[in-house]
């Protein structure tokens, strides 16, 4: 008989205070019914850790960075399929149903849709372009809950260890194993980034950043032009 499906769910942070709480209390009912929530914490001095520990299996501590917190979250974790979430980023109330369909499929690694917090209809616009292209190009950014089998990330070696596009990056790797299982019903993440940047600066921006990826551009110099442009470190 095949094992059973038990979820590991991975949530980088760093200064997350203002709304870790609301993150986690909407994952409370998978933990009651035996999956695992790991907290990977960056060094906060703002109270994340306090706040998160009661509502976290466990709470541990790696240098900054997504892609090295998303490493170590899942290093310690004892699922066999591993979600990786942001902390701005809510999942849909019927996500445990939907990821147990994708355990009894044959696909290696998946993603959900997005829906941006905003209630302006350009939300609704972005949100669309960004699923549209993650269906026709197999990709997925780190909005959509990237979700993989635990013996297909460690086949690959996780996340490279750069500072921005993790996500692409290994959606690169993942597509060769199997295209994504895309479940619709979608995560929504926080549209702060759009309304702090402007809605057209930040598209522009981070198609900018992409077209230079896929030139081959070092992810550290894409990291340097990213917080240039945003002027903020949060990233």
């Amino acid at each position: 008989m095949s094992d059973p499906f038990v979820l590991s769910i991975v949530v980088p942070v760093w200064m997350e205070a203002a709304g870790i709480v609301e993150t986690l209390e909407v994952l409370q009912p998978l933990r009651t019914r035996g999956h695992e929530l790991i907290v990977v914490d960056a060094g906060s001095v703002d109270g994340t850790v306090a706040l998160a520990s009661p509502l976290a299996d466990r709470v541990i501590h790696s240098e900054r960075g997504r892609a090295v917190q998303m490493n170590a979250g899942a290093s310690v974790a004892k699922g066999n399929v591993l979600l990786f979430l942001h902390a701005d980023t809510r999942l849909p109330l019927n996500a445990l149903e939907s990821l147990t369909s994708f355990f009894q499929s044959k696909k290696a690694w998946g993603r959900f849709n997005v829906r941006l917090s905003g209630r302006g209809a350009m939300f609704r616009v972005i949100a669309w372009f960004m699923n549209q292209r993650s269906r026709l190009t197999g990709l997925c950014t780190g909005d959509q809950a990237l979700f993989v089998r635990r013996d297909v990330y460690e086949a690959l070696g996780g996340f490279e260890p750069v500072p921005i596009m993790e996500d692409i990056e290994i959606s690169r790797r993942l597509r060769l194993v199997s295209r994504p299982y895309c479940i619709k019903n979608p995560v929504i993440t926080d549209s702060r980034r759009w309304e702090q940047g402007g809605v057209w600066q930040t598209i522009f921006l981070m198609w900018r950043l992409r077209w230079r990826y896929w030139r081959g551009e070092s992810p550290e110099a894409l990291a340097h032009s990213y917080r240039s442009d945003v002027r903020n470190g949060k990233d």
